[in-house]
C-alpha cells in the first residue's frame, strides 16, 4: 500500500495583501485540460472566474478515472481551483441570453469548444465584440480557429504525434513515446494565460480588447525547441536519445549499488570535477579518448561503461554527498510517491489540504508562481456542478428568486434546480 503524505492545513495569506488580478471578471467556457489550466492560473491570482458547464455531466474531467474524492475526480480538482461554477444548457435560448449578459460584463472570455460551437450559439468573438469592445476573447483549439484544419478534432497526444514532438521522446531502439502528463495541454494553458495577460496590457494602452488564439499543434511544434531549430539549419532529422541528449555519457541515469540517480554534467568544467573529485578517475581526463567533448562523444559507450562501473561500487547516499560537495548537478530519480514525500516539497510548502463541500477536505498542490507583493489568493476547492448558479446570477446580474425560478422552469439550468451551497 502506498503511503500518502500527511497534508497540513493551508496557512491563510496576509489579510491585507492585494491580489494581482483583483477586479478582473473571466467567463470560462472551457473544459478538459488546456482551457481550465489557463483559467485556474487567472483565478489563483485573484480574477473572478465564472466556470460555465453543461448541466448534463459538466466538464469531461469530472468523470476521469485517476482517483476521486467527494464525488469529484483528481483531474477536475487539479484544474478548477478558485472558480465559481454555474450550469447553463446553451441549447436553450434563454441560457444563451444569460451567457450574453455575463459576457457584456466580462473582461475576459475563454473557450475551447470544437470549431463552430460558439458561433452556433451566437457567442463567438464576432458576435459579442460590439457588445463589449474592451473584451479579451481567448480561443483554444487543436489546430486553430481558421484555415483548412480548424474543424479537425485533436487532443494532446495527437498533436504530440503530428508535430514531431513525440518522435523526440523515448529510447533510440524503441518507439516514440508520449509524455505521461499532458505536457502540450499544460503548456497551451500557460501560453493562453500569457496571451490573455498581454492582451489586457495592450487594452490599457489601446483602449479596446481583441481576439487571441492558441493552438495545441502550434505549441507542440514550438516545444521541439532547439531540436526543431537544428533540423531547420542542417536538414538532419533528430532522433530519440532517451535520458541523455545527443547520447551524452555524462548526462542521464546511473545506478549506484542501491538505487538510481540522474546527473547532468553538460560542460568540460563539470566533467573534470566529476571524474577527478567524485569518481577518483583522473585518467578519464588524461586519456585522449575522453580528453575533449568531441572525443567523449565518439567514445561514449566506453566512457558510459567506465562511469557506470564506478557508480555501481558504492551506495546512493555516498555518491549524492560527494557530488553535492563537488557542486555537480545531480538528483534522486524518484517516483511520484517519493517526490511528493520529499523534503523539498515539505520545506517549500508545496502541498496542503483545503475544505471541500462534499469531501470535508481535498488535497491541494500550490501554484508554481511566487510573487512578493501580489501572491495567490487563499485556495478554494473546485466547484460542484452548478454549485454557484443562483449566487452568481443574483450577485453579478441582479436576478431575483422569481427570475431564477422562471429560468429553471424553461430548462436553462438543466433538468434539475441549480445547486445552492449549504
Amino acid at each position: 500500500m502506498s503511503a500518502k503524505p500527511q497534508l497540513p492545513e493551508r496557512s491563510p495569506r496576509a489579510a491585507s495583501g492585494p491580489s494581482a488580478l483583483d477586479g478582473l471578471l473571466v467567463i470560462d467556457f472551457t473544459r478538459v485540460v488546456a482551457g481550465p489550466a489557463c483559467t485556474q492560473t487567472l483565478a489563483d491570482f485573484g480574477a473572478r472566474v465564472i466556470k460555465i458547464e453543461n448541466p448534463d455531466g459538466g466538464d469531461d474531467t469530472r468523470a476521469y478515472e485517476h482517483a476521486e474524492i467527494g464525488g469529484e475526480s483528481a483531474a477536475y480538482l487539479s484544474l478548477n481551483r478558485n472558480k465559481r461554477g454555474i450550469a447553463l444548457d446553451l441549447a436553450v435560448p434563454e441560457a444563451r441570453e444569460v451567457a450574453l449578459e455575463l459576457i457584456r460584463k466580462a473582461d475576459v472570455v475563454v473557450e475551447n469548444f470544437s470549431s463552430g460551437v460558439m458561433k452556433k450559439f451566437g457567442l463567438d468573438y464576432d458576435a459579442v465584440a460590439s457588445l463589449n469592445p474592451r473584451l479579451v476573447y481567448c480561443s483554444i483549439s487543436a489546430y486553430g480557429r481558421t484555415g483548412p484544419f480548424a474543424s479537425r478534432p485533436g487532443f494532446d497526444p495527437i498533436t504530440q504525434a503530428e508535430s514531431g514532438f513525440m518522435s523526440l521522446n523515448g529510447f533510440p531502439d524503441g518507439p516514440a513515446v508520449r509524455t505521461g502528463p499532458p505536457i502540450v495541454d499544460m503548456a497551451t494553458g500557460m501560453s493562453a494565460c500569457n496571451a490573455i495577460l498581454m492582451a489586457l496590457l495592450a487594452r490599457d494602452r489601446l483602449g479596446r480588447g481583441q481576439h487571441v488564439e492558441v493552438a495545441l499543434f502550434d505549441v507542440a511544434m514550438g516545444m521541439t525547441g532547439f531540436f526543431g531549430m537544428a533540423y531547420l539549419i542542417n536538414g538532419q532529422n533528430p532522433g530519440r536519445f532517451g535520458n541523455s541528449p545527443s547520447g551524452s555519457p555524462t548526462v542521464g541515469v546511473y545506478e549506484a549499488s542501491d538505487g538510481p540517480l540522474y546527473m547532468a554534467c553538460a560542460n568540460d568544467r563539470l566533467y573534470r570535477r566529476l571524474v577527478v573529485e567524485v569518481l577518483n578517475r583522473p585518467d578519464l581526463v588524461t586519456d585522449p579518448r575522453f580528453a575533449t567533448r568531441k572525443a567523449r562523444s565518439e567514445n561514449r559507450e566506453l566512457l558510459r561503461a567506465a562511469i557506470a562501473e564506478v557508480f555501481a561500487s558504492d551506495r546512493l547516499e555516498s555518491w549524492m554527498a560527494k557530488m553535492k560537495l563537488a557542486n555537480i548537478p545531480v538528483g534522486y530519480l524518484r517516483t511520484v510517491e517519493e517526490g511528493f514525500n520529499a523534503p523539498e516539497v515539505r520545506e517549500r510548502h508545496r502541498l496542503s489540504r483545503i475544505p471541500h463541500r462534499t469531501a470535508e477536505w481535498v488535497p491541494n498542490i500550490e501554484p508554481p508562481i511566487n510573487m512578493s507583493m501580489t501572491g495567490t489568493i487563499d485556495p478554494v476547492a473546485a466547484p460542484l456542478l452548478g454549485e454557484h448558479t443562483e449566487a452568481v446570477l443574483g450577485d453579478l446580474l441582479g436576478y431575483d428568486e422569481r427570475r431564477i425560478a422562471q429560468l429553471a422552469g424553461k430548462g436553462v439550468f438543466g433538468s434539475g434546480k441549480p445547486s445552492t451551497p449549504n
